[in-house]
Formats: C-alpha cells, structure tokens, sequence
C-alpha cells in the first residue's frame, strides 16, 4: 500500500487525485491532506479517504475543521507551518497541487523527505526552477510531472537518447478565443475568459490558457524537467487537444502521447509510475474526432508567450517576476479592474522595470516574488485609474 499526502486537496487536480484513490481504496493510505480554506470540502474527503491528518492553511478556520471532524480520530491542525510540515510528513508519493508560489515552500518540504512528488504547482519550476532541481538531485526525490503536457513528454522522452532529441513540442489548445480578433479581445470578460473550451480548470489558470500565457510557464518548466535547451522548446496550438505533446527526433521521428483531455490521466500515471493502473477516463475515439488541426501561435494576439519566451531566454530572476506579475495581474482582470489586454501589459511593464539578482535560495525567490507583486500592484492601479 502506497501513503499518500495530497496538498491542495479541495482544488481540481486534488480532487481528481481522491477520485482516483476512492476507486482503489486498497491500494492508497492517506496521510495528510491540505487545503487553503475550503473546510466543507477537506473535512468530507478526509473522511471519505480515511486520511490519519487534515491541515487547514487559514488558521481562522481551525476550529470549524476541528469541529467537522469531530470523533472521526482525524488529526486537525492549521496554518502555513502546518501545512509545511504536512509536506515533509514522509509519505511515499506526495500530489503538489498548490496555486501559485504559495505552494513553494510545501513544495521543497515534501522534496528534502526525497519521496516522489507529483508536481501540478506549476509556479514553483517557473520560479523557482534551478533550486527546486537542484534539490532534488541532492535529496535523491522523484519529480514526476502532472500538466498534461509534461507528463506527455515524460511519457515519449527517452532520456537514454537526450543527445538524439531534437524538439520538444507543446500543444495548446488556443483557448476560448483562438479565433478572436485583436479588438475583440480588448472586450472580454472573465466570465467568458474562464470557459475553456476542453478542460475543466481553476479560474487563474483557465485564464492563463485563454492568453497562452499558461503555455508560456510551461515552456519554462519543461526546460527545467528535461535535459533540452531554449532553443530547442516549441508550441503549437492543437485545438482539440487530443495530441498532448510530442517529442521530435534526430531521425524524424516523432513521438506523442494521445489521450481525452481528462487530468485523471496524467494522474493515474504518476501515482502508478513506474507501472499504469484503470483510470475512469473517456476512450480516445480518433474515428469520431475525424480530424486534428494544427496552426502557428499567434504571439501578436497573444503576446504573453513572447512575454514567457523572453523571460526564460533572460534567466537570472525574469520568470519569477514574470509569474508574480501574471498572478496579480489575473487576479485583477477576474475582479473586473482592468481588461483582458492589461494583463500582458502589466506584466510587461514589470519586467523592462525590475532588473532583479539571481535568486540562490527560496528566502530569494520569495523575496523577488513579493517585490514583483508590489510592482505588478502599482501598475494595475495605474491601468485601472
């Protein structure tokens, strides 16, 4: 039997993530679950998975979980520590499913215990990329990655022939308005924003998949999972989002990872690796599909993966300052304060202004994390005036 600790459980990934474990309750044991603030949620999957602990990051909430699990022998704590330390608990495979660099910390808990971690906080490699790999090679941890897409190139990257590679192409789906001109962009809303046409996603980032600029932080995190260079990273937009991502060959071969865009997949890959286990997806009817379509990204429309492009070419602090800026800008653009063009503009903004040191250490990356958000603030409210 496997234990488990899954941080960020009342989020999508986690709970696909409990789905997956309540249909094969023999073969999981839970040892820590974590949410930010959803106590409803977290006191019914705890008792739902048995799970021996149930850590609430608002402390404010402590005691309306510990009265929700009441008599059921579940351990109750609260706040960031807690949290941190339900990450270093010492289970065998660990889901980070955390939002945004909130997730870091927890994140480098879980890989200094040198278990398996399934990484769905896509923030933490953008920002804090060269850290978190260099630590888990000195802790001896397992990365496994769940976006779609790097769990596709996980799954065709024969890293024995890394010398023979010779691209790594991301799909994306293009969004809710692939098809849409410049000056209708300009006039979205968030309600149309977070209506993605294939995943069912998290507000923040169904927003970053509509301005590609979730595909430009993948662009990021794949060049620290895999041993490539810049240049040799790539994006296509794939509509029906079928081809998950593919790997390109000396030889001309090319492979790819074909599947129903559900993340119990990616999921149930990570949690079984280094075997497969029955996962409750849809079948891939190619026959049905009839057709895939391929085109160019559009970095004009979409200027934020030229934004992310730049930045990762940039290195030293650019991709942490480019995430924090992105998150607030996000952040405003959901609460109806600037439109959906801002945010590739406050972001932009951010970036030409804040020429910031390279980050050695967690205590930078958040430091440079906070300093970029204070900045991102500013220029929202000037947008916003």
């Amino acid at each position: 039997m496997k234990s488990l600790s899954i941080l960020g459980a009342t989020g999508s990934i986690g709970q696909s993530t409990l789905d997956l474990v309540r249909r094969q309750p023999d073969a999981f044991s839970v040892e820590v679950l974590t949410a930010q603030a959803n106590v409803d949620g977290l006191a019914q999957a705890a008792k739902d998975v048995r799970a021996k602990h149930a850590v609430i990051g608002d402390e404010s909430h402590y005691a309306a979980l510990k009265a929700a699990l009441a008599g059921t022998g579940i351990e109750v704590s609260a706040g960031r520590a807690a949290v941190i330390d339900a990450a270093a608990c010492g289970a065998d495979w660990t889901m980070a499913s955390i939002v945004g660099c909130a997730g870091l910390e927890p994140v480098m808990a879980a890989i200094k215990r040198g278990g398996t971690i399934a990484l769905a906080n896509k923030e933490a490699l953008v920002s804090a990329g060269d850290v978190l790999m260099a630590a888990v090679r000195d802790h001896g941890a397992t990365l496994l990655p769940v976006d779609s897409e790097h769990n596709a190139i996980f799954q065709c990257f024969e890293r024995q022939n890394a010398a023979q590679v010779r691209r790594v192409i991301l799909t994306a789906s293009g969004g809710p308005f692939r098809q849409l001109s410049a000056d209708l962009l300009g006039k979205v809303t968030p309600e149309q924003a977070v209506k993605h046409p294939n995943w069912s996603m998290g507000a923040k980032i169904s927003v970053d998949s509509a301005s590609l600029m979730n595909k430009g932080l993948e662009l990021i995190e794949a060049y620290h999972l895999f041993p490539v260079t810049v240049d040799q990273l790539d994006v296509i937009v794939h509509a029906q989002s079928v081809i998950h991502s593919m790997v390109e060959y000396q030889d001309g071969s090319v492979l790819a990872q074909l599947g129903s865009p559900d993340m119990r997949t990616p999921i149930s890959y990570c949690l079984a690796w280094p075997e497969r286990m029955s996962a409750p997806v849809e079948r891939l009817d190619l026959a049905k599909i009839a057709q895939l379509s391929f085109e160019e990204p559009d970095l004009v429309r979409f200027p934020c993966l030229r934004l992310a492009k730049d930045a990762l070419a940039q290195g030293r602090g650019a991709p942490a300052i480019l995430n924090a800026a992105n998150e607030i800008a996000v952040a405003a653009f959901l609460d109806k304060r600037i439109g959906f063009m801002d945010i590739p503009s406050v972001v932009e903004s951010v970036l030409a202004g804040y020429d910031a040191p390279v980050p050695a250490t967690i205590a930078d990356i958040l430091a440079l994390d906070s300093e970029a958000r204070r900045r991102a603030a500013q220029q929202v409210e000037a947008v916003a005036a």
